[in-house]
């Protein structure tokens, strides 16, 4: 019964993250097609079969059975919709301006990164300190060394950067230390890279206790060193909260991007991309912890998922907004059939990446 309840908690604070982060994004295309004279004909949280729903005006509200998305459906979204008639072609989506058309479908994007813009501006004007990550949580480049600590005594130095734990590879200082928490009293085989060299040291990660958000104990493993460029934002009243809010909502916008093209180059295992189970995991944990820590976790799953959605892969906004960007040059839009196979290409990388990170998911929480 306990093991129910615990899993029905993670499940309700996923739901309601990915719901939040799903309804802003979507009214971001809302709003803006609607302000923009753009019919929309649904509101849709979730993808699938209608759980609920209601007609308000002209558009139809509704609540699907699949909540990992949603969608905002507009009038005329191809040029031949039969739904359209020449009346209508003046409140259609295909038939409107190309600027106008560019702004709603960046508006979702937008929004959720706006919606981590008020979260954040919100956490500074208490007067709490936000953690904002740098380009040094990107790498393992080991700034300072503890006296006396366990890494002084396995030989780690000042200026090393961390290339391999065992037979881990490491690029971030996240991997860095999962693998020494994991491992108190352990001995780690360390590989270092120094002054255009590397080394190969022993460091045995000290044991120390860890209190968990439910209060129970944990022993994981210390070894004793700092990064490079650890920034905390604080505001020094209310009036600055918002002005700080863009600092650190920049931040993270920054990190994420850089982070997404290590991936692609290779720099960063791809084993770190989270599906949802990660996130549901992640969702809990925060939930459990406290309002103020979930908020903040809103908030970041809201820039990854801003940033995201900003790719140029077909059937995502930036997809789109790439159509939009060849047909300025072009000065016609794409064939239908040109966008057809090119959503299909999309949906097959979409989906292939969603059974990555499902796999990643598995691996991660399950088999490690």
């Amino acid at each position: 019964m306990q093991a129910i309840q615990h899993y029905g908690f993670y499940f309700v604070s996923f739901v309601i993250a990915l719901g939040a982060l799903v309804a802003f994004h979507e009214f971001g295309h809302f709003w803006v097609a609607r302000r923009s004279g753009v019919k929309v004909l649904k509101f849709s949280i979730g993808f699938g079969p209608k759980l609920m729903g209601r007609q308000v005006g002209e558009t139809e509200y509704v609540v699907s059975a699949i909540p990992l998305g949603g969608y905002v459906k507009m009038l005329g979204e191809d040029l031949s919709d039969p739904e359209v008639s020449e009346e209508d072609k003046t409140r259609s989506f295909a038939h409107a301006p190309l600027l106008k058309r560019i702004v709603i479908v960046a508006a979702g994007p937008v929004f959720n990164l706006l919606l981590a813009y008020v979260i954040f501006t919100a956490w500074l004007a208490t007067g709490a300190p936000l953690f904002v990550p740098t380009f040094a949580d990107l790498t393992s480049n080991v700034e300072t060394v503890v006296p006396g600590s366990a890494a002084e005594a396995g030989g780690v130095r000042s200026g090393d950067r961390i290339v391999q734990i065992g037979d881990k590879r490491i690029a971030t200082w996240q991997e860095m230390t999962d693998i020494i928490k994991r491992s108190p009293g352990a001995p780690l085989k360390i590989v270092v890279e120094r002054t255009g060299r590397t080394e190969t040291l022993t460091v045995t990660p000290t044991p120390r206790k860890e209190k968990l958000a439910d209060g129970t104990e944990v022993e994981v493993g210390q070894m004793g060193i700092t990064k490079a460029n650890k920034a905390v934002v604080r505001s020094d009243n209310v009036l600055m909260a918002p002005i700080d809010g863009l600092d650190a909502t920049w931040g993270w916008i920054k990190l994420t991007v850089v982070g997404i093209a290590k991936m692609i180059t290779r720099e960063i295992s791809a084993d770190n991309i989270g599906g949802p189970l990660t996130i549901a995991k992640i969702s809990g944990d925060a939930a459990s912890q406290g309002v103020s820590n979930y908020l903040f976790l809103i908030a970041i799953l809201s820039i990854n998922l801003g940033v995201l959605n900003l790719l140029p892969i077909p059937i995502l906004d930036g997809g789109h907004l790439l159509f939009f960007a060849i047909e300025a040059i072009k000065r016609q839009p794409l064939s239908i059939r040109s966008r057809e196979v090119a959503q299909q290409v999309g949906l097959v990388l979409l989906i292939g990446l969603m059974l990555f990170a499902f796999r990643n998911d598995i691996v991660n929480l399950w088999l490690k």
